[in-house]
């Protein structure tokens, strides 16, 4: 049996307090970082692949189906406007399309077919990276989308909580996180959708580190999308050039971003 279906290590949840539920809940969490400490060499290969690949011009690709077509679709959402890169370089695709982020669509992922169909749409080439994330490692959409990618010389990784899975086997750079049962027998959003979330925000994070989209520990280069960005980007601009904050804040409304700002001033 697969870890992720395997019986949880709990049971009468029902007859649980409150109290009881949720400490339990959160002794499973616990276990989350450190099957990811594990990974960790796996994620760095896969990281510094990313990287070089971007940096030649390619792309990062998510796929996946439910929770972790989600997770894929969040992580590629959140990339422009924290880090100022354009909306295709990291790019999310879920079994069911968009209408599935809301709402699941009934067998998507069973549709083997479709998953190469939909990474088609975007012309994926061979400076691309994939992504196949599945918890079970077997979602049919997902691995027949690697297995393509593959034979067309396209790298790929993949994002599982189970080993040995056939998933793994189509990834170039599988990265197995193995959580244990969940609490609630089966129920791969809990301590599974944990464990692929902090692995997606290691992989996107490190790779826009990677390619120069971070200066110190700041988001340079974040999109000024609402009044709180505006203050910490000012408030960046204060700390580098000690400068007034209505001077600061002027400047960076004007060229639109911290590192333009900087670049400005040290011309």
């Amino acid at each position: 049996m697969k870890t992720t279906e395997a019986t949880s290590l709990y049971d009468h949840l029902e007859k649980m307090s409150t109290r009881e539920l949720l400490v339990n809940i959160n002794r499973e969490d616990k276990k989350v970082p450190d099957a990811i400490a594990i990974a960790i060499p796996a994620i760095e290969q896969l990281v510094d692949v990313i990287a070089d690949k971007m940096l030649s011009g390619g792309r990062l690709f998510y796929i996946g189906a439910g929770t972790s077509g989600r997770l894929g679709v969040v992580d590629a959402s959140e990339c422009p406007p924290t880090y100022g890169v354009p909306h295709g370089l990291v790019i999310g695709i879920m079994a069911g399309g968009d209408q599935a982020i809301r709402k699941a669509v009934e067998f998507a992922e069973d549709d083997k077919e479709q998953g190469w169909k939909d990474l088609m749409a975007h012309d994926i080439h061979s400076n691309d990276v994939v992504i196949g994330i599945a918890a079970s490692g077997r979602t049919p959409y997902v691995v027949h989308a690697l297995e393509k990618c593959r034979a067309h010389n396209i790298s790929t990784g993949c994002i599982t909580c189970n080993s040995n899975s056939v998933l793994a086997t189509h990834s170039d750079y599988p990265i197995e996180v193995v959580v244990g049962p969940e609490f609630v027998t089966g129920s791969t959003r809990m301590k599974a959708g944990t464990a692929q979330k902090l692995v997606l925000n290691m992989i996107s994070t490190s790779v826009m580190i990677k390619i120069g989209r971070v200066e110190g520990n700041k988001m340079v280069h974040m999109h000024l999308s609402n009044d709180k960005l505006i203050d910490r980007g000012t408030k960046m601009i204060v700390n580098a050039v000690s400068i007034p904050y209505e001077e600061a804040k002027a400047l960076l409304l004007k060229h639109g971003s911290v590192k333009k700002v900087l670049d400005y001033l040290s011309n």
